[in-house]
């Protein structure tokens, strides 16, 4: 007996939300799409829709959010070094493009944090 395949339905609010995912620096559209299990067909068609195609920001400097993806995985990587303590539960880990991880503990400047991400990443 075959699985039964359901059809998802997006709401046009989370259509607008998976395609302004694609134009994060760095992000594919296929990694949006493994993301939430669907094809990248299917976004790659939102995104040629008005109705659900990011706007471009309005000034280059423009504030925005990149895509957030949480995963529930052990803290130590077989190839860490076990004097790698796991962080603490106030302590946030920041994976850059360019392979560098941040850890951050405590109190922090959020706007030398993104200077030092920019940085990092550029």
């Amino acid at each position: 007996m075959m699985a039964r395949r359901t059809k998802r339905l997006w709401t046009d609010e989370e259509k607008r939300s998976i395609c302004l995912q694609t134009t994060a620096p760095g992000v594919s559209v296929a990694r949006v799409a493994q993301r939430y299990a669907m094809n990248a067909n299917l976004i790659f068609k939102w995104l040629r829709d008005p109705r659900y195609a990011p706007e471009a920001p309005a000034e280059p400097d423009a504030a925005c959010f990149l895509p957030v993806e949480i995963v529930d995985r052990p803290m130590h990587d077989d190839d860490r070094v076990a004097a790698d303590p796991a962080p603490a539960a106030s302590t946030i880990e920041i994976d850059t493009l360019g392979g560098h991880r941040l850890r951050i503990s405590g109190a922090y400047d959020p706007e030398a944090l993104v200077r030092l991400i920019r940085g990092l990443s550029g």
